[in-house]
């Protein structure tokens, strides 16, 4: 199974050491995210550490961790499917197209517990609580 990973879901297991952080950790399946994710991580690093009650070199290791299992996307390849998306995702929420792009480009499903994502039908979207009963 190929999988993009939302931002949020990241998150989720950065702040807190559950079944987000073992499923993303652990999960049988090929994890993929885009670049922004990453940037909107380090942006809100300081944040994350306060939230998650940790230090940064603690974060740092989990962020780590975390990417490990994953690949991050080039900007190229997603922009192929860049318009595609838009006229998928744009009206339903615009933050949340390069993601769909992202899962158009390499064939895959989305990782997301966002509810704008069940709003559209173009792209298979597995939350949090489906993986696990996988």
């Amino acid at each position: 199974m190929k999988l993009v990973v939302d931002s949020n879901i990241i998150i989720a297991a950065l702040i807190k050491d559950s079944v987000t952080r073992k499923l993303l950790t652990h999960l049988d399946a090929e994890l993929f995210t885009i670049k922004i994710t990453e940037q909107e991580i380090k942006k809100y690093k300081e944040e994350l550490c306060k939230k998650a009650g940790i230090d940064e070199q603690t974060f740092s290791l989990i962020t780590e961790k975390i990417y490990d299992k994953m690949i991050i996307l080039d900007d190229n390849l997603i922009s192929t499917k860049i318009q595609e998306a838009k006229k998928i995702m744009d009206h339903i929420d615009a933050k949340d197209t390069p993601f769909i792009a992202a899962a158009l480009a390499i064939k895959a499903a989305i990782w997301s517990d966002d509810k704008h994502f069940q709003k559209q039908n173009k792209v298979k979207i597995y939350k949090t609580n489906e993986l696990i009963s996988l």
